[in-house]
């Protein structure tokens, strides 16, 4: 099964602020365009689904116009960006050191702003991962957020288990915004697994 990751139209908010789950929505100009450009690669059938945040869902709204044939995507929550807590928001460069540091220190366990962990953000993940591969289709399409993408490409390289122990291990690559790439799943409903 190949899975689209899709990477949400960009947001109006600065690059130099925390955006996580704040629900921030999308530019409609950057929707569109993002929507114009999935429309002439994806194939003609998939099964798809959709973050609950504005931003994401605008991008599908839009692919759905474009192909009202489709069902329309599954909102699924396990696809919202990442929950950076008190520091949604704020400037990167207004977050104290010391709680960076902290969270530099135990990077799968700390909740950075008091949010969500690395381990929890790669749970859901990995239960998404499990559904879509459970759906026995030949493609799928996440629309969403790039730590939610970051997360599936960190388990189908490190393996199922593996929790990174430091930020180093985390993957630094993500589609810009309305962007994408493409993961091959294993078959079936097994763990994803090193490839």
């Amino acid at each position: 099964m190949r899975l689209w990751l899709v990477r949400h139209a960009r947001t109006g908010l600065a690059s130099d602020v925390c955006c996580g789950r704040t629900d921030a929505p999308a530019d409609p100009e950057a929707t569109a365009q993002a929507a114009q450009r999935l429309h002439a690669v994806l194939p003609p059938a998939f099964v798809w689904w959709v973050s609950p945040l504005i931003r994401a869902r605008q991008l599908a709204q839009a692919l759905h116009a474009l192909r009202p044939a489709l069902p329309a995507p599954l909102a699924d929550a396990r696809l919202a960006e990442f929950d950076f807590g008190a520091w949604e928001g704020r400037r990167w460069d207004d977050v104290p050191r010391a709680e960076l540091d902290a969270w530099a220190g135990d990077f799968a366990r700390a909740r950075p702003g008091g949010g969500e962990s690395v381990a929890a953000l790669l749970a859901r993940v990995r239960q998404a991962l499990h559904r879509a591969m459970a759906t026995r289709a030949s493609d799928g399409v996440w629309i969403t957020h790039a730590g939610v993408i970051r997360a599936a490409r960190y388990t189908l390289c490190a393996g199922e288990q593996a929790l990174p122990c430091s930020a180093q291990e985390w993957p630094v690559d993500a589609p810009a915004c309305g962007e994408w790439t493409c993961v091959t799943l294993p078959e079936g409903t097994h763990s994803p697994a090193r490839p």
